[in-house]
């Protein structure tokens, strides 16, 4: 198995973990008193799940999985697995930092990171899209 595989994966392994925590946190709110943050995670949950968990469980395994470009370079560029590896990260992390913040501090500064988080996130998607595209073909 690759290397970017297993870092693909045991991250999807860590953002299942975190985003089941906060839903059951999101869940618990209704009966127990806990801080008002948790009311602004919400989009984080579904951040963390679906990108975190569910797109780089995928990515991961298509990264490993899908047919070979060619014997000398079986899974495209390995920069570009790299490049979408840490800019959904990179994304998604900020994204979960910054989208309780913004909720509670409304401000120039956070909005724009925010943006820069979904902009990260949309790169972290083009480039898979770029290196995988060429390993999906007719036989």
């Amino acid at each position: 198995m690759p290397l970017l595989t297993r870092w693909f994966i045991k991250s999807a392994l860590m953002y299942l973990t975190v985003s089941l925590l906060v839903g059951v946190a999101l869940t618990a709110q209704g009966a127990v008193k806990l801080p008002a943050v948790v009311d602004a995670l919400m989009p984080v949950y579904f951040h963390l799940f679906m990108v975190g968990w569910v797109t780089q469980m995928i990515f991961g395994v298509a990264y490993w999985m899908f047919p070979h470009v060619s014997k000398e370079n079986p899974r495209g560029s390995e920069a570009l697995a790299l490049v979408t590896y840490l800019t959904l990260n990179v994304g998604l992390i900020a994204r979960a930092i910054v989208e309780p913040i913004l909720a509670f501090q409304p401000a120039p500064a956070w909005t724009v990171t925010l943006i820069l988080s979904a902009v990260l996130q949309w790169i972290g998607a083009l480039a898979f899209v770029a290196n995988t595209w060429r390993r999906v073909r007719a036989r």
